[in-house]
């Protein structure tokens, strides 16, 4: 039985793409439904950077406690109660997915939440669970899932994901991880810092392939001081599972080797959750990855059908998710025109130290046709990083060569990620290295960092006094 038009807007998806665009729509007057087959909030708050980031950061006092960066502290490590650990993971996720996306929807009167499954029909048409509706618009916000490469035996042999990975009822002996990407990198190290033999294998030349080659590089050796093993340009052949062991065969520079583990991890990213619902149906064209195609105002080959998160492709954040979201909604219910604007847009990996970059590296501004100029000043030259006795990492900066314009920030550090956010300003401004230079930075921050980059391009500051300018 088909409904009138009871809705202005619905989502398929109940993740940050969703809520954010239903909030928007309520902001504007309108009715929503957001429908959601599984659980309300998406992959960020109950299996991605949540859960992820807090048993990081459970890994991370759990090593430094072991291993105490100063001397005259006593070695301290804590006895590892690892189920604990995940319980209290658990509870997070569960506190967060309520107060921040089933009570924030309960706020809203004219936000409805529909449990089920949606399917398209053709023009703006949906069926859920048996009832058909026709709202004006509809946003496509599916998400994404962990995919894994066609390995020989992969399939067949069983394997975690960076979802499962999360969840385990105890810690194994030993793992083997493929993928030397964000996630993998992250887990390696997590997992490492708990007691876990650890083994990274990447095909590509480098681990973190989308950062600067110095940072890779820097990371490569603080994980392998922690005992993590990193093998690249690792050519997988088969996957072989037997006597509670994998057996992962591989070739590296032209070495064979067969690999051992208790446990197999495959981190070798995500791909949009787009199938079988009838997106065909509905006249909506996909990618190569099954990434949903839209346009500049994030608007579908279905004029009334916007999409918006992961289901779109890369970048694959949950801040661009939100954004995305309330841009869609906005657009496709007042006809703003506003555009989906990615420049500027910054990323962390969770190692520690952590990698934070924004804009563009040495390399793309090169093949975009710019001249620049670059600086790279390591940690030991920051107050901060001498007196916290952490000196691991080091900042990059890219700059154009005749301006002077920020056009890339690039640091490998502990607190990387809240040090970004100037340098995301600052490029998304159009400000120079020298501007950030002659802006005040508090002494003994990290931040501080930033500024003694930018003088590098001028200056050797291992001739300067503190605060010196």
């Amino acid at each position: 039985m088909s409904q009138s038009i009871d809705y202005d807007l619905m989502t398929i998806g109940g993740g940050s793409a969703a809520f954010s665009a239903a909030i928007k729509a309520a902001e504007l007057g309108a009715r929503v439904a957001i429908v959601e087959k599984g659980t309300i909030g998406g992959t960020c708050v109950n299996i991605g950077c949540v859960p992820s980031k807090m048993l990081i950061k459970a890994a991370e006092l759990c090593y430094h406690s072991a291993y105490p960066q100063f001397e005259g502290l006593t070695a301290c490590p804590p006895p590892s109660d690892w189920q604990r650990v995940v319980q209290q993971k658990d509870e997070l996720v569960a506190a967060l997915r309520q107060g921040k996306y089933v009570d924030v929807a309960a706020v809203y009167p004219t936000i409805t939440i529909i449990r089920g499954e949606a399917q398209l029909l053709g023009g703006r048409r949906l069926r859920v669970t048996g009832t058909v509706y026709q709202p004006e618009k509809i946003l496509v916000a599916t998400g994404s899932s962990p995919w894994a490469p066609s390995i020989p035996g992969l399939q067949e042999a069983g394997f975690l994901d960076s979802e499962q990975a999360l969840s385990l009822d105890a810690l194994p002996a030993s793992m083997i991880i493929i993928g030397g990407g964000s996630i993998g990198l992250e887990f390696a190290q997590l997992f490492a810092r708990f007691g876990v033999q650890v083994m990274v294998l990447e095909t590509g030349p480098h681990v973190a392939r989308a950062e600067e080659p110095e940072i890779g590089q820097a990371l490569v050796r603080y994980l392998e001081d922690e005992k993590v093993r990193i093998c690249t340009n690792a050519a997988i052949s088969r996957v072989e599972r037997r006597d509670g062991e994998y057996f992962v065969h591989t070739e590296t520079d032209r070495k064979q080797e067969i690999c051992r583990a208790e446990r197999l991890l495959v981190a070798t990213g995500r791909r949009p959750d787009t199938d079988g619902f009838g997106l065909e149906l509905a006249g909506v064209r996909v990618g190569a990855k099954g990434e949903i195609i839209v346009n500049e105002h994030l608007q579908t080959t279905n004029s009334d059908i916007y999409a918006a998160g992961d289901c779109i492709g890369d970048p694959m954040y949950v801040y661009v998710a939100a954004y995305a979201g309330g841009l869609a909604a906005e657009n496709a219910l007042t006809e703003a025109g506003k555009v989906y604007d990615l420049r500027a847009l910054p990323h962390v990996t969770f190692t520690d130290p952590q990698i934070a970059s924004v804009g563009l590296t040495e390399e793309k501004a090169t093949q975009q046709g710019l001249r620049v100029q670059t600086a790279v000043l390591p940690l030991h030259h920051v107050p901060r990083a001498l007196a916290s006795r952490n000196t691991k990492g080091l900042i990059k900066l890219v700059a154009e060569e005749v301006t002077g314009r920020l056009l890339g920030a690039h640091v490998l550090a502990a607190e990387a990620g809240e040090v970004i956010q100037e340098a995301t300003l600052a490029i998304r401004f159009g400000l120079t290295v020298q501007d950030v230079a002659d802006t005040f930075h508090p002494y003994l921050t990290m931040v501080e960092g930033l500024k003694l980059a930018a003088l590098t391009f001028k200056k050797d500051v291992s001739k300067l006094s503190c605060c010196a300018v």
